[in-house]
């Protein structure tokens, strides 16, 4: 029996290779430091926050890099999901792939590094006009006060990077793609309802292009179930338990279930063992500050 009929034969995951995951969004440089109060009060931040630059923040990134030991990681939402998916996956390297916009400048720099720790195949749209997006979380004991100057991450330009020969076909070559960022998505589409299995309900039934398969939707809810709709079935999905002292920081839960959903998607593995992979994920990310992770996950 040759290995492939092997795995096949135990029910293991489909073969993966480079680029077979697709995201693209808002690259963000996350720069983590703890600061004092007087830190807070010159940026007028509180200390557990999350809120956009303004202008009197320009200054805050610069400041927050050269008065502390800082911490940089590749962020961003869906740069997130594909870093946690990648990290699922462990190996080959840059199963994920990862589109954005970034500045030519230091931090944009950083970023590349940092996404290609991850080992994230990162390729960014790199222009002039404005500089590399950042998060600064300004840490204060066991608050941390988030002010994201998202800049080049609006910047992108489909003509000057996604239609170019070369990252057309990284798109090509992707089985799965990721691309969201839409919290208000039943308020726009006139749903008129706060349920959320009602919700997945009506999402399930939009029109859909490829009629050959059918829409799997997924919507999470913090500490309760998970929502999936196959066809007309709705079915729930109670989170991981865990120890309300355990719990860090939550600001990475929702990119960490996308990410470990992905990994397991990826594989062509069954719908619970997707939301089993994603409620690890997020499990781990939400016990760590920031969106980080140890070295090798620990999911069966």
């Amino acid at each position: 029996m040759s290995q492939e009929e092997a795995n096949t034969s135990l029910g293991r995951k489909a073969a993966l290779s480079e680029n077979m995951l697709f995201g693209m969004g808002n690259p963000l440089l996350d720069i983590s430091a703890v600061v004092d109060k007087d830190f807070l009060d010159k940026f007028g931040l509180k200390p557990n926050d999350q809120i956009l630059a303004e202008d009197k923040h320009k200054a805050l990134f610069e400041e927050l890099v050269k008065r502390n030991k800082v911490e940089y990681h590749a962020g961003g939402s869906t740069q997130n999901s594909v870093k946690i998916a990648q990290w699922m996956i462990q190996k080959p390297h840059k199963v994920a792939t990862f589109f954005g916009c970034i500045g030519t400048d230091h931090f944009g720099e950083i970023l590349k590094k940092k996404a290609e720790e991850a080992h994230v195949d990162a390729h960014y749209y790199e222009q002039n006009e404005e500089p590399t997006g950042t998060c600064a979380a300004c840490i204060t004991g066991d608050n941390r006060s988030l002010v994201a100057n998202l800049a080049a991450a609006n910047c992108y330009k489909k003509e000057k990077h996604l239609d170019l020969d070369g990252n057309w076909e990284l798109v090509e070559k992707a089985k799965v793609y990721y691309i969201a960022e839409a919290a208000t998505f039943a308020k726009e589409l006139g749903f008129e309802t706060d349920d959320i299995a009602e919700i997945a309900k009506k999402t399930q039934n939009l029109p859909k292009e490829n009629t050959k398969r059918q829409r799997v939707v997924v919507f999470t809810q913090g500490k309760d179930d998970a929502v999936a709709t196959v066809g007309e079935k709705v079915t729930m999905f109670p989170v991981v338990d865990i120890d309300q002292n355990d719990i860090v920081d939550t600001n990475g839960a929702g990119d960490s279930f996308v990410g470990g959903f992905l990994s397991a998607l990826v594989q062509e593995r069954p719908l619970d063992e997707c939301i089993r992979a994603g409620h690890y994920a997020a499990n781990i990310i939400i016990k760590r500050v920031g969106c980080t992770f140890p070295e090798k996950p620990d999911f069966h």
